[in-house]
C-alpha cells in the first residue's frame, strides 16, 4: 500500500503543515531550537511512514520504521508542551495540535500491531 494512501500519513502531513506555519511565529531566538525540532519532528512522522511503506522489504522493516515514527509523535507531543508552556502556543492551539498527535499515535499504533500480525503471520506463529 503506498504510503500516501494511509489515514494516518495525511493527517500526519497535515498536522505537520500546521505546525511548521505556526512555528514560523516563534519568536527568532527559538527558529533555532524548539522551532526547529518541533518542525523536524512532526516531519519525521511522515518520512518514516513514507521510508517503512516504500520498501515494505518484510513486515519487521514496515514495523520498524513505524515505531520511529510513533517514537517522533511522542517527541512531538514533548516540544508542544515546551510551546505552550513557554507561551508560544495558546490554549486552543495547543489542545487541537496535541489531540491531532494524540490520534495519530492511536492511528500509528494500530498499523503497528498490522503490520507485527502480518510478520506473526508469515512466520506461523
Amino acid at each position: 500500500m503506498p504510503f500516501h494512501n494511509l489515514d494516518v500519513y495525511r493527517k500526519a502531513y497535515e498536522l505537520s503543515l500546521a505546525v511548521h506555519r505556526r512555528s514560523l511565529a516563534f519568536p527568532v531566538m527559538e527558529q533555532r531550537e524548539l522551532a526547529s525540532q518541533l518542525r523536524r519532528a512532526t516531519k519525521s512522522i511522515c518520512a518514516n511512514l513514507a521510508e517503512g511503506m516504500g520498501r515494505q522489504m518484510s513486515p519487521a522493516d514496515v514495523v520498524r520504521f513505524v515505531r520511529s515514527a510513533l517514537g517522533s509523535c511522542d517527541e512531538t507531543r514533548i516540544w508542544l508542551e515546551y510551546a505552550r508552556d513557554l507561551g508560544y502556543l495558546d490554549s486552543d492551539e495547543f489542545r487541537v495540535m496535541h489531540e491531532g498527535y494524540c490520534e495519530v499515535g492511536r492511528m500509528l499504533n494500530g498499523l503497528l500491531k498490522s503490520w507485527r500480525a502480518r510478520g506473526e503471520a508469515r512466520r506461523g506463529v
